[in-house]
């Protein structure tokens, strides 16, 4: 068993670090207070071949492996959380679910375009009468000659405000419970598709939370993306992806709080000496970094068997759970460690404890991932003995 990276992969971390602490942190706080990206940074990500990390070569990616996403996830959200769940809701929520269930001219129609960055995806699940309850979805999509009518309201759409391209689950067929959805590739510019509220949240602030509004939005026959009535089943395996996604998310901000608690306990002096000095603060700091080395393997052994189409869907569940419970309880004892100044916004700690709280809630909240769990270990024995 090696754990160690390959020579590809320590250079395109270190690469990646390096823009990161370049044209990322600088202006994270900054991006957090506007509540929006700044202009150029979405087409440096795009330069620097972000936005297409794992897409083959042959459809413009960089071809790389899916622990080399995780890193670049991490890495980014190491720097800013809102700009880690922009790359990673664009990979695992709109390009994965084109590359596992797009047809060929669908693929070459889109992903060239994602994985340069020029085109920005979005996932559209979610509905207001219906979250963890995804079967119960009520925007419909009524088939037609020439086509699809779409009619509904979606909210908490990760990157609905920048997003060029959305993958939308739709009912198309109301009376039958086992295929009742259908998911389709939708351009945010078609006629009737329309960006309504964007929330306003506690953390990821630049990170655009809209709400998609579809008002008789056609789209074309070749717009389904898979078999008619198996969107259920597109939008659980794609999210199965992102739960690593937001895995590497939750590490990265755990990261960035061990390190900027650990400089602060160098050089906070309280009773003649560092801090960092004490036993109380030392423990602290040892539980976070046990903690985060946990859960960084946790995701890169599910990216692992992601990669190697291996099952992943209870170990994908397993480092989402962990690495989010780990990312609040990390930032919230930065804080401890950083005193009354944790809680000031002079300090950047408080933002990464705003940013990690999202990690519990979205691609399926701690209590799903639970479920998700307790059912392989109950449904599947082999996979209780491995």
């Amino acid at each position: 068993m090696d754990f160690r990276l390959n020579d590809d992969q320590r250079q395109l971390r270190d690469a990646v670090r390096d823009f990161c602490e370049n044209e990322v942190a600088p202006k994270a706080a900054q991006r957090d207070e506007n509540g929006c990206f700044e202009e150029g940074l979405i087409q440096k990500l795009g330069e620097m071949g972000l936005f297409g990390t794992y897409v083959p070569t042959e459809y413009g990616g960089a071809g790389l492996d899916c622990v080399s996403y995780v890193m670049t996830v991490e890495e980014l959200s190491r720097a800013c959380g809102a700009t880690g769940i922009l790359v990673s809701a664009h990979h695992s929520l709109c390009v994965d679910p084109i590359l596992n269930f797009g047809t060929e001219e669908q693929k070459r129609k889109y992903l060239p375009k994602l994985a340069t960055g020029e085109w920005i995806g979005c996932f559209s699940l979610t509905e207001p009468g219906s979250g963890s309850d995804a079967g119960a979805a009520r925007c419909m999509a009524i088939e037609k000659d020439d086509g699809w009518l779409i009619r509904g309201t979606k909210n908490f759409v990760t990157n609905g405000g920048e997003a060029h391209v959305i993958v939308l689950f739709a009912v198309t067929d109301p009376d039958n419970p086992r295929r009742r959805m259908s998911a389709f590739i939708v351009e945010k510019s078609t006629p009737g598709c329309t960006v309504g509220k964007l929330e306003k949240k506690l953390g990821i602030r630049a990170s655009s939370t809209a709400e998609l509004i579809f008002e008789d939005c056609w789209v074309p026959k070749d717009a389904l993306l898979g078999e008619r009535g198996r969107g259920l089943h597109v939008a659980l395996a794609t999210l199965d992806g992102g739960r690593i996604g937001v895995a590497a998310q939750a590490v990265g901000l755990s990261q960035a709080a061990l390190e900027q608690a650990t400089e602060y306990a160098k050089t906070r002096i309280q009773f003649d000496r560092p801090i960092g000095k004490f036993q109380a603060i030392q423990w602290k700091l040892a539980d976070m970094e046990t903690a985060i080395v946990g859960a960084r393997l946790l995701t890169w052994r599910a990216a692992w068997l992601k990669q190697n189409k291996r099952p992943y869907s209870a170990e994908a569940a397993m480092a989402k759970l962990v690495a989010s419970e780990v990312s609040n309880r990390v930032t919230d004892a930065a804080i401890q460690v950083f005193g009354g100044y944790g809680y000031c916004a002079d300090y950047p700690v408080e933002r990464l404890m705003r940013d990690a709280r999202i990690t519990e809630l979205y691609e399926g909240t701690s209590e799903i991932q639970r479920l998700v769990i307790a059912r392989k270990l109950i449904d599947d024995p082999a996979w209780v003995a491995r």
